[in-house]
C-alpha cells in the first residue's frame, strides 16, 4: 500500500498526518508551539525556525512509528497563511514571522499617508490589503534590520519553509504566496509593480511559482536521517491551509462554499474568475486548484474564545472530561443543549463581520446578562458563544453574496468545531441552509495528501481525487422554527456591535485585535 504524508505548520501547532491512497487517515501527531515576541518590537511574533523544525521532525517520527510499514511515496506541505520566510542568495534561511505578526504598524501608516489611495488600488490588483501582507513587514525590516533586508534574495511562505527543510528548492504557490499581497490576481504570479509601488526591491520576487500538486524536489539525505523518511521521496507543492482545506472537504468546483471552524473561522466561496469587491470588505484569494479563485471572509477567534471558556470558566468540566476519557467540548455542548436557541438573550461581542480595508474588532464581552442563576448559566454562555460564531459567519456570507450575486445553497463545515453536533445544527439554523460535514476532520491535511498523490501520479488531478476520496459524514438540515429566533439575534448583534466598536475606537475599552495601522 502506498502512503502520503501531510505536514502542516499551523498558527498554534505543527502536525504530521499519514494517509493511505484511499484517503483514510492512518496516523497523526501534533506539537503545540508559540511564537517569540521580541520586547523591543511591539506586536512582533517571530517564527522560531530551528525549534519548530525539531517539533515537526518529532511529529513525522511519531506517525512513522505508528505505521511501521509505511511506504511514503509523496509528501506535501501546508501552513498558516501570511507568515513569511526570507532567504539569502545562497538559499540560507535568514528570518521568518508568523501570520499574527503585527510589528509593521508604522510602515502601514506611512504607506497610507504617502498615498491614501494606494492600498485600495493594490487591493483591486492583488485581492489583499496591508493588514497581513508582506510589504509592510519587509519595509519594517528595511528600517530596523537594513543589513538583513539587503541580504534577502527570496521571499517564501512557511509551507515552503517546511518543503525546503525537507530538501526542496525555494518555490511558492499562488494559494499561499498570494497572501503576501505581492501577486497579481489575474496572472497568479508575482507582480513586481506592486512591490515597486510600495518602495520595495522588485528582485525580492524571484522565487519560482508552481501550482499545488507539482513535484518540486526530493527528501534530502539530511532530512531523511532526521525524520526517518526515505531519501529521494518526492516533495510536492502544497499551499495555504484554508485553500488545501477546501480540497480536503471536496469543495473544488465554482460556487461551492466551505466554513472552517478552528481558532479562526474562514468562509471560502469558490469562483471561476477573480472578482473585484468595490467595498473592499472581502478578501480575494487563489484556490489551490488551478483556474479557481476564492472570496474569503474571516471570523476572529471563535476557537480561542471557547478554549478560554473551557479553561477559565469550566476547569472542573475539563477535569471531569479528562477523568472520564471524554472530550471537554462534548460535555460543554451537553450543558449548552439545555439552553434554548437564543441563549436567553445573551449577546457575545467578539469578532466583527469582515471589513478587510478597516480590520478591527471590539473588546471581548458578553452583553445582556441577567442575575438570574437559572438563565445566565455556563451552558447558556457557551451556547451564546457557539451562536455568535454562526451569526458572524452569516454576516460574512451575506457580504460575499453581495459580490458574487448568490448566497450559498449549502455549506460544508470542517475543522474542530464541526466535531460538535450542536454547533453544526446551530450553524444550519442560523444560516438556514443545509450544513454538510465530512468523515475526515483533518481537512487541510487531507488536502495536502491529495496534492501529494496527484503530484506522484496516484490520482489524475486534484479535483477528481477530492471528489473520489472525500466522504460525507452527515447533513444537518436547518430547523425553520429557529430561523426567526436567530434572525432576531442577528439584528440585535448588528445593532450592538458598532456601539461596542466605537468604545474600543475611543479607547474606553481595549480592542480584541486591530490590523497594523488601524
Amino acid at each position: 500500500m502506498n502512503h502520503l504524508l501531510a505536514l502542516d505548520a499551523g498558527t498554534g501547532s505543527g502536525r504530521a498526518v499519514l494517509f493511505d491512497a484511499n484517503g483514510q487517515q492512518l496516523a497523526a501527531a501534533s506539537r503545540e508551539w508559540t511564537h517569540r515576541s521580541e520586547p523591543q518590537y511591539p506586536g512582533s511574533m517571530t517564527f522560531d525556525r530551528d525549534h519548530n523544525w525539531q517539533l515537526l521532525v518529532a511529529c513525522i517520527r511519531e506517525v512513522l512509528d505508528q505505521v511501521p510499514q509505511a511506504n511514503v511515496v509523496g509528501v506535501s506541505t501546508t501552513s498558516m497563511r501570511e507568515g513569511i520566510a526570507l532567504y539569502d542568495a545562497a538559499g540560507q534561511e535568514l528570518w521568518a514571522c508568523a501570520n499574527v505578526d503585527a510589528r509593521a504598524i508604522q510602515e502601514v501608516r506611512d504607506l497610507r499617508q504617502q498615498d491614501p489611495e494606494l492600498e485600495y488600488r493594490l487591493y483591486l490588483r492583488s485581492g489583499q490589503t496591508f493588514a497581513l501582507g508582506a510589504a509592510p513587514r519587509l519595509l519594517w525590516l528595511r528600517r530596523h534590520e537594513p543589513e538583513l533586508y539587503d541580504r534577502t534574495a527570496y521571499v517564501a511562505m512557511l509551507s515552503d519553509w517546511v518543503a525546503t527543510r525537507l530538501g526542496a528548492p525555494i518555490m511558492v504557490d499562488p494559494s499561499n504566496g498570494g497572501t503576501t499581497g505581492l501577486f497579481s490576481l489575474d496572472s497568479r504570479r508575482w507582480d513586481p509593480a506592486i512591490a515597486e509601488a510600495c518602495g520595495l526591491r522588485t528582485d525580492l520576487l524571484r522565487a519560482p511559482v508552481a501550482e499545488a500538486g507539482t513535484v518540486i524536489g526530493q527528501v534530502s539525505a539530511q532530512a531523511a536521517e532526521a525524520t526517518g523518511l526515505k531519501q529521494g521521496t518526492p516533495i510536492v507543492m502544497g499551499g495555504g491551509d484554508a485553500q488545501l482545506g477546501t480540497i480536503g472537504v471536496g469543495a473544488v468546483e465554482p460556487g461551492q462554499a466551505a466554513v472552517f471552524g478552528g481558532s479562526f473561522w474562514q468562509q471560502e466561496v469558490n469562483l471561476d474568475r477573480p472578482l473585484a469587491d468595490e467595498s473592499g470588505r472581502i478578501r480575494m484569494n487563489f484556490h489551490a486548484v488551478p483556474d479557481l479563485w476564492q472570496a474569503e471572509a474571516i471570523v476572529f477567534f471563535p476557537g480561542i474564545a471557547v478554549r478560554w471558556f473551557r479553561d477559565a470558566i469550566c476547569s472542573d468540566i475539563k477535569a471531569q472530561a479528562q477523568a472520564e476519557g471524554r472530550d471537554a467540548y462534548a460535555l460543554l455542548e451537553e450543558m449548552a443543549a439545555q439552553t434554548p436557541p437564543g441563549a436567553h438573550g445573551i449577546l457575545p461581542i467578539y469578532s466583527d463581520a469582515m471589513d478587510y480595508m478597516h480590520w478591527r474588532h471590539a473588546a471581548p464581552s458578553f452583553l445582556n446578562l441577567t442575575v438570574d442563576p437559572t438563565l445566565t448559566t455556563r451552558g447558556a454562555l457557551f451556547r451564546a458563544l457557539q451562536e455568535n460564531a454562526a451569526i458572524v459567519t452569516r454576516a460574512n456570507l451575506e457580504r460575499i453574496a453581495q459580490v458574487t450575486g448568490a448566497y450559498p445553497s449549502h455549506v460544508i463545515f470542517a475543522s474542530g468545531a464541526s466535531k460538535g453536533p450542536l454547533w453544526c445544527q446551530i450553524l444550519a439554523d442560523v444560516l438556514q441552509v443545509p450544513v454538510h460535514t465530512r468523515v475526515v476532520k483533518e481537512a487541510t491535511a487531507l488536502g495536502a495528501a491529495i496534492c501529494a498523490g496527484a503530484g506522484v501520479g496516484l490520482y489524475p488531478d486534484i479535483p477528481s481525487a477530492a471528489q473520489e476520496l472525500v466522504q460525507e459524514e452527515r447533513i444537518y438540515q436547518p430547523d425553520p422554527v429557529n430561523g426567526p429566533v436567530y434572525e432576531e439575534v442577528f439584528q440585535r448583534w448588528q445593532a450592538a456591535y458598532p456601539v461596542q466598536l466605537a468604545l474600543a475606537d475611543q479607547g474606553v475599552t481595549t480592542s480584541m485585535w486591530r490590523a497594523p495601522g488601524e
